[in-house]
């Protein structure tokens, strides 16, 4: 069984995903922002934040972690008319969505390197595919970033036995997720889905326990989609 260390773990597919992993039999190091309910508390809109999670996760772990799984993230609006916020915004999203995953990639490919290999699993989203609103062009860009980065990362370091996979969800009943379908109108958008319904935080879990143990070492590199059929590549 695997030690894996989880981003986001609190709420939505993060909880999900570690309920289903320690059911599994796998060891599950979580992080939130706050830190509650046995969790390592860590701020990625804070330099530095995700190499201090790190340390104390490879900590908790006894000096080996297995699986790094990238899920933590934020969703907020960033207009186009308001200089500040939207500066402000785009950073802030680019630290959270994608700058604090590449430093765990880091220092996992490191540890990795070290100990034989290991998987790392980034959940995406079908935007950083086929973008998004107006108002969050920053999303789509930092899922944009995340997909080109575990290609890059499944390329260079297969042979080292490290894989890596990303996971691009549409819309996912989360907290995130209710409160942009109640703000876009949701019946709209629910039918331009043709399953006629949103993903459940299960079943993205459920890809990230398949991808963290049983998926074969030929598929690294791969994008998994689980989106109702509302985008198909």
């Amino acid at each position: 069984m695997a030690t894996i260390l989880l981003t986001g773990a609190s709420r939505g597919i993060g909880a999900a995903a570690r309920t289903l992993l320690e059911q599994s039999g796998h060891t599950v190091i979580g992080q939130s922002t706050a830190g509650a309910d046995g969790l390592i508390a860590a701020d990625f809109a804070q330099p530095r934040a995700a190499d201090a999670l790190w340390a104390a996760a490879l900590e908790q772990a006894g000096g080996r972690i297995d699986v790094l799984v990238n899920n933590a993230g934020v969703f907020e609006a960033a207009p186009i008319a308001d200089a500040d916020g939207f500066a402000a915004t785009w950073a802030r999203s680019h630290a959270i969505n994608l700058q604090s995953a590449a430093d765990l990639c880091r220092h996992a490919v490191l540890h990795f390197q070290a100990n034989g290999g290991g998987r790392i699993i980034n959940v995406a989203s079908r935007a950083g595919h086929r973008g998004d609103s107006p108002q969050h062009w920053h999303y789509a860009a930092a899922k944009g970033g995340m997909l080109a980065m575990t290609k890059s990362i499944a390329r260079g370091y297969a042979a080292q036995n490290i894989l890596a996979f990303a996971i691009t969800p549409g819309f996912t009943m989360t907290g995130m997720a209710e409160e942009y379908l109640a703000s876009r109108g949701g019946d709209k958008l629910l039918a331009d889905i043709p399953l006629g319904r949103v993903a459940m935080p299960e079943e993205v879990a459920e890809m990230i326990r398949w991808l963290a143990s049983d998926a074969p070492a030929s598929m690294t590199g791969a994008t998994l989609d689980i989106n109702g059929a509302s985008y198909v590549r």
